[in-house]
């Protein structure tokens, strides 16, 4: 046999699992994809709100990258339908022009009214009564009134309200029936978080009063200009619009095949989805997660990874609006649950995977994983936290599937006094959701941890054992446009 021959011969050999792990491990560590695809996932689209053209276009671009690194069965599948889109572009502002300037930090209401172009007006102090309304009804139109207090609204189906309600009610009413500008809130603090409700919007019906809320600082500076008898002058830009519905919303869907058993399944995942307020670009919620079960894929084709199971690699939408993806898929792939191992969430903000909370008979096959990314991050240790059961709900896409018995795992995110920790806190649905607040070695380790976890349990010797399902209904009916898109056979 000639040199040649060994050579070939050798290359064809099947790798060992420590031969792919090293490999995956020297790839991340000097050929890191992940804060490469991070950053321009945030810098091409920015926010992903569901529903909105970025998060469309943003769908197609982790398809391409998926196709790209080897990835086969990519697809979208639709999972519902928001009866109206919402664009939220980049030139919104908010700030005091008179009597000094003054910058705001602001959001505003996702699914809500914008101003076609910046609208000044004066500031106004909301009227407590119909007495002090009289008194200042000749300043109200065109507006911005300055509240302290939620406005009070009467809600279909709501028992009938008091008294004392329904004089706000009406109070409420007045004012915006003279043409104010919007109102303006005040956050109990300096972070402002953003919300919002696509319910009972269509295109051509929906509310149209403006409100903006700013930073606790922002407020306290206005007040006290107001304070002092001064004209007070506010000019906001909401450069944001609805379009017309209905929107078809979508999971992003991927494989590595398995060798041995390809009908049984591991799944790593994070939604794609994010919100949008002023300044935000979705980096932490969850950006990462999405990237970082992008790069895992890369890692393992790169490493020649052939797994027993197939690793499926699922890019969530609507999560933010109640786990919408994963619960229509769940509810969609009924007959496959049986069929998957595990399913890994990244969804907590840039720092590590620090390990999982799981059942105890599920630990021995995780720890194996586990110790093989310790041992090539030896400064940031994990754990496996054992529960018996996952009845407490964590509030991410792994609940869908513990619902139904499926072990879902929520990574816990964990700081190290090397790299950092970052107050997951500051940045969640708030201004502060930028790149700024991204830990690059983070990136790094997350991606090793989903790609060595998610191959150590795809390459087991059984899938992990099941967890009892339990009482959490997944509400087919509570899915925005299910039926549409996925009618009952």
């Amino acid at each position: 046999m000639t040199l040649a021959t060994l050579a070939l011969a050798f290359s064809l050999a099947p790798q060992s699992n420590d031969e792919i792990i090293s490999k995956i491990v020297n790839e991340a560590k000097t050929n890191s994809q992940a804060m490469k695809s991070l950053q321009e996932l945030t810098s091409k689209f920015g926010p992903r709100l569901t529903s909105s053209s970025n998060l469309e276009r943003s769908e197609k671009w982790m398809m391409d990258q998926f196709k790209r690194y080897g990835c086969t069965n990519v697809h979208l599948e639709a999972w519902g339908a928001f009866p109206v889109g919402f664009d939220r572009g980049k030139n919104s502002f908010g700030r005091m022009t008179a009597p000094t300037a003054r910058q705001f930090e602001f959001t505003s209401p996702s699914w809500s009214e914008g101003t076609k172009g910046a609208v000044k007006g004066l500031a106004i102090a909301c009227p407590k009564d119909k007495a002090e309304l009289e008194a200042v009804k000749g300043k109200l139109k065109g507006a911005w009134i300055v509240m302290d207090r939620q406005p009070r609204r009467s809600r279909p189906g709501a028992d009938a309200p008091s008294a004392e309600m329904q004089a706000q009610i009406d109070l409420d009413s007045a004012i915006d029936a003279m043409g104010i500008a919007g109102r303006v809130y005040g956050s109990r603090s300096e972070l402002v978080i953003t919300s919002g409700s696509f319910r009972d919007k269509t295109f051509e019906k929906h509310p149209t009063d403006r409100s903006v809320t700013i930073r606790k600082s922002d407020m306290d500076a206005l007040k006290a200009s107001m304070a002092e008898g001064k004209s007070v002058e506010l000019e906001f830009n909401l450069d944001q619009k609805f379009r017309k519905g209905p929107v078809v919303q979508h999971n992003v869907v991927a494989e590595i095949k398995g060798t041995e058993k390809p009908d049984e399944i591991v799944i790593i995942s994070g939604h794609l989805d994010s919100w949008d307020g002023p300044g935000a670009v979705g980096a932490s919620d969850n950006g990462t997660g999405s990237c970082t079960a992008l790069e895992a894929a890369r890692l393992l084709l790169k490493a020649g990874a052939k797994p027993k199971r197939t690793i499926r690699f699922i890019l969530w939408g609507g999560e933010e609006q109640g786990l919408y993806g994963s619960r229509s898929y769940v509810i969609q792939h009924e007959k496959e649950m049986d069929k998957i191992s595990a399913v890994f969430v990244d969804d907590g903000g840039s720092n590590y995977i620090g390990g999982y909370n799981g059942h105890p008979d599920m630990k021995a096959i995780l720890q194996k994983g586990m110790d093989s990314v310790v041992a090539a991050f030896p400064d940031l240790p994990m754990r496996y936290t054992e529960r018996a059961n996952p009845k407490t709900q964590i509030g991410s896409d792994q609940d869908s599937f513990n619902a139904v018995g499926v072990p879902g795992f929520f990574t816990l995110e964990t700081g190290s006094e090397k790299y950092g920790t970052q107050d997951y806190n500051f940045i969640h649905h708030t201004q502060h959701d930028t790149m700024k607040y991204v830990i690059p070695m983070y990136m790094v380790q997350s991606s090793v941890a989903h790609a060595i976890v998610g191959l150590t349990v795809a390459n087991a010797d059984t899938m992990l054992p099941r967890y009892p399902k339990f009482e959490y209904k997944l509400n087919p009916e509570g899915i925005p446009g299910l039926a549409s898109v996925w009618p009952k056979k």
